[in-house]
């Protein structure tokens, strides 16, 4: 079994997860922390804990979501894991601190590169990954088939789904990849999104206004 732990930090108030298992091994996803303040939140977290991050996600390379990634790799010695598809995305976070007026320390660039082959262990829990582009063109999923839920990023919402007007995002790749990826999940799957509230995928099949 696993423990999900997330703090939401940023400006865009973004939920970075930790991901940790029975052996204390755990994953980073997505840490947006933005300053020294935050910064020590996660790592007094994983300390008070005893935990041992052994992988550095992102479920996608906007601003928000990377924040951290450049301390997370320092203090842990990780490499960054995301898809192929998201360099672009990436190479494009200086600027876009600078255009919104926020802090950012530049992420390392992606060592290893994720796709829908790939299977994640924590230690004996597996997670597929379920490529879901449409917000971002690499966008990607993090599914525990076994204890039914989903590091979604900013694909589905509660009641909502990601924005699709920033560069490279597409509204109608997004809704197929929910309704053609995410809603052939089990209903009682849960949803834990990068902004907002968890939800799940029965409540948002038959009440998200986006997506009947």
């Amino acid at each position: 079994m696993t423990t999900i732990k997330y703090f939401t930090f940023n400006p865009f108030q973004e939920n970075t997860y930790i991901i940790s298992n029975q052996n204390k091994e755990c994953f980073i996803i997505d840490p947006g922390c933005s300053n020294a303040l935050e910064n020590s939140v996660l790592a007094n977290y994983i300390s008070e804990n005893g935990l041992k991050p052994i992988m550095l996600l992102n479920t996608h390379c906007h601003i928000d979501h990377i924040m951290g990634n450049k301390f997370v790799a320092d203090t842990y010695g990780l490499k960054l894991h995301a898809h192929q598809q998201e360099i672009p995305v990436l190479e494009r976070g200086d600027d876009i601190s600078q255009m919104y007026g926020v802090p950012y320390i530049t992420s390392p660039n992606i060592d290893t590169f994720l796709d829908e082959k790939n299977i994640l262990n924590l230690g004996d829990v597996i997670f597929s990954i379920i490529h879901a582009p449409g917000h971002s063109p690499g966008s990607i999923c993090f599914y525990n088939e076994a204890e039914k839920y989903l590091i979604g990023g900013d694909v589905l919402f509660y009641n909502s789904i990601g924005r699709t007007d920033l560069p490279l995002g597409d509204h109608t790749t997004l809704i197929n990849s929910i309704k053609q990826k995410l809603f052939l999940l089990p209903d009682d799957v849960t949803v834990y999104s990068g902004h907002g509230q968890k939800t799940n995928i029965g409540f948002e099949k038959k009440t998200n206004p986006f997506l009947q």
